[in-house]
């Protein structure tokens, strides 16, 4: 097991510096704000006990809040999607009976089961980052913009990148 928490952390910080380094960077319009550090939480084993959940999620977003000199919202929209995560999986419909091995990436589950799952997790947090960065109902119109535009951008890059990197299943 200490094999995976190793490889689990070499992901978050691979995660973490793409995000930073490269994504945070792409200047797309000042309306996409695209969150590939999402991943990590998304590609999580389904066995991954509760706390761990939480805290692992809480320093990837307060790690991309330090780097981006934000105040807090990424680590609060990320601890939310990884509370909401095992009521996603199950709404999504993951198998009753999934085996202690399976994890939820497109190998294991599928492309439309992947892609059904990440994209209600990233409309999560991209609808929390928009509200508690406006706070004004009065802003719905440009939130949900972003929230869409958002989300589509990160939605295609996390399946470009489990593609690109997903093991083969033999």
């Amino acid at each position: 097991m200490s094999r995976s928490y190793l490889a689990l952390f070499m992901r978050f910080v691979v995660l973490v510096a793409a995000q930073v380094l490269i994504v945070d960077h792409i200047n797309l319009g000042g309306y996409i704000s695209p969150a590939l550090y999402l991943l990590f939480i998304i590609l999580l084993p389904f066995q991954v006990p509760g706390w761990f959940l939480l805290v692992s999620s809480f320093f990837l977003g307060m790690s991309i809040d330090i780097f981006s000199n934000s105040t807090g919202l990424n680590a609060a929209a990320s601890v939310f999607v990884a509370f909401v995560r095992p009521a996603v999986i199950r709404g999504v419909g993951a198998p009753a009976d999934y085996e202690g091995h399976l994890n939820p990436g497109i190998p294991d589950m599928g492309a439309q089961w992947f892609i059904t799952y990440s994209t209600v997790l990233i409309l999560i947090h991209q609808l929390m980052i928009g509200i508690l960065e406006s706070f004004y109902l009065s802003e719905a119109g440009t939130i949900l913009l972003r929230v869409i535009l958002s989300s589509a951008v990160t939605l295609l890059m996390i399946v470009i990148v489990e593609y690109l990197f997903m093991r083969r299943k033999r």
